[in-house]
């Protein structure tokens, strides 16, 4: 019996079943690696997304009629904070080069009438306003020495960038009421909150002067609780299990 297994292992036929069978269990494991990348993402960069901050509001927007006391074009806007901090157990010292925030994709009824506003570096007091040149595509923060959002600057150790999710023209609004309040002006025009929901996606990407380059998809849904019965609404995100960074360069 032991010469026979010994013949048979000297045989090419052996040799090559051996072989197809050290492929199968190479290739067994990658496509473990893989699946586990594709599912867990990277787990430890030097830099998180730690938390979603959103508000959302309405505000009416003077369309310049004069037939009634008041005209408005009333906008549903969403405020949303993305916060990135350092990971403390990274052992190695990276920069922020730049976040992006690209690829925005919006499931709604009337997508047509809801925009993407960068933080205005004009005015003042506010952070956010309805300005044409205001409407992007994508938005880059740089890194710098501090966080700066009007400017598009974050902090290359890590800060807040922020962007505006808004639906604009939601319905008019017209009154001859000697005053107003804006947070009641889609229940007024008797909106309801189920007519604004929206699904929001795009990718955040955060770059760093190192050349690494790590992506992920956010998927967020908009307004937050009943912003027709509030007002404004606010809510945080701190549970981000399901937002996963792979990296694409380097």
């Amino acid at each position: 019996m032991i010469e026979k297994l010994k013949s048979l292992t000297k045989t090419k036929s052996f040799h090559i079943c051996m072989i197809m069978v050290i492929i199968v269990v190479i290739l067994f494991i990658v496509g473990m690696l893989v699946l586990r990348y594709s599912v867990e993402g990277e787990t430890n960069m030097p830099f998180e997304l730690s938390k979603i901050a959103i508000i959302s509001s309405q505000e009416g927007i003077d369309n310049g009629k004069t037939d009634t006391r008041w005209s408005y074009d009333v906008h549903q806007a969403n405020d949303i904070y993305l916060y990135i901090d350092k990971n403390e157990n990274y052992d190695k010292t990276e920069i922020i080069k730049s976040i992006n925030i690209e690829n925005f994709n919006i499931e709604a009824n009337n997508k047509e009438n809801i925009k993407i506003y960068k933080p205005d570096t004009q005015e003042e007091k506010v952070i956010f306003k309805y300005k044409d040149e205001d409407i992007v595509q994508n938005i880059e923060y740089l890194g710098d020495v501090e966080s700066d959002l009007k400017n598009l600057k974050v902090s290359n150790q890590g800060g807040i960038i922020a962007f505006r999710c808004s639906n604009n023209n939601v319905v008019e609004y017209k009154s001859n009421d000697e005053e107003i309040k804006h947070d009641e002006l889609l229940k007024k025009s008797n909106v309801t909150n189920e007519s604004l929901q929206m699904k929001l996606s795009f990718d955040l990407i955060i770059k760093l002067e190192s050349g690494k380059e790590y992506q992920a998809k956010i998927e967020v849904e908009l307004p937050t609780r009943n912003v027709v019965e509030e007002g404004t609404t606010s809510s945080e995100i701190t549970d981000l299990e399901d937002i996963v960074f792979k990296r694409i360069h380097n």
